[in-house]
């Protein structure tokens, strides 16, 4: 009988140290487990917004890399659509920007992430426009709730103005069930946020926000 007890005794004390591990992880690793999948716009032939060498298809490359190494600090496990200056069209494809848009919709899909984020950049005919906006779609129920955070964490870390917006129309977008955004983070055509947007401290600024954006989601 005294055995027994000591048996009991022993798997308390194992059930309450695994319980304070898993406790200790979620508090330091809030992302544990949450699966997201970042895609990089454009990519290859299609650069995206442009000024003189400054290509949006690169900066959005850059941007998801800080962000994906930001977000793995917290636990997440993240994927890119891309991880060099390529599309990811069929060759031959007819019309290669929906081949593209198809397949970044469909992978995305088939992983069942619990988040999807779209890194793009705006631009403008007039250099004075500025500021990072959400779009998403309503084809889940989740994104509008996604879409409120992420922009009030930009308004209350970078100079925007912008709110989130409903868009329906965006062909990829309207393609994908899993729960996500559209972030425009800022205006190629605007010389100021065109000259952050290089700066490897801005995009560690904008990865931060993301991150932030991701884990208070998360956490609702």
């Amino acid at each position: 009988m005294k055995n027994y007890k000591i048996i009991i005794f022993v798997i308390l004390i194992v059930l309450l140290c695994a319980f304070n591990f898993v406790s200790a992880q979620n508090k330091t690793l809030p992302l544990l487990s949450k699966v997201i999948y970042l895609d990089p716009g454009h990519g290859g032939a299609d650069s995206g917004a442009y000024y003189k060498n400054v290509k949006e298809s690169d900066l959005n490359l850059m941007l998801s890399k800080r962000i994906m190494k930001a977000l793995k600090k917290d636990g997440a496990t993240v994927y890119l659509t891309r991880y060099d200056d390529y599309d990811l069209a069929v060759n031959n494809a007819y019309h290669r920007k929906r081949s593209d848009l198809s397949r970044r919709a469909n992978v995305i899909n088939k992983s069942g992430c619990d988040m999807f984020i779209s890194i793009h950049l705006n631009a403008a005919d007039s250099p004075s426009w500025y500021g990072a906006q959400v779009y998403y779609d309503n084809i889940n129920s989740e994104n509008q709730k996604i879409a409120g955070i992420f922009q009030e964490e930009l308004k209350r870390y970078l100079n925007t103005h912008r709110d989130y917006k409903e868009n329906n129309t965006k062909y990829m977008q309207h393609r994908i069930n899993r729960p996500g955004i559209l972030l425009e983070a800022g205006f190629l055509s605007n010389p100021n946020e065109r000259y952050l947007l290089q700066k490897k401290s801005y995009q560690d600024k904008i990865a931060e926000i993301v991150r932030k954006s991701v884990t208070k989601y998360f956490q609702k």
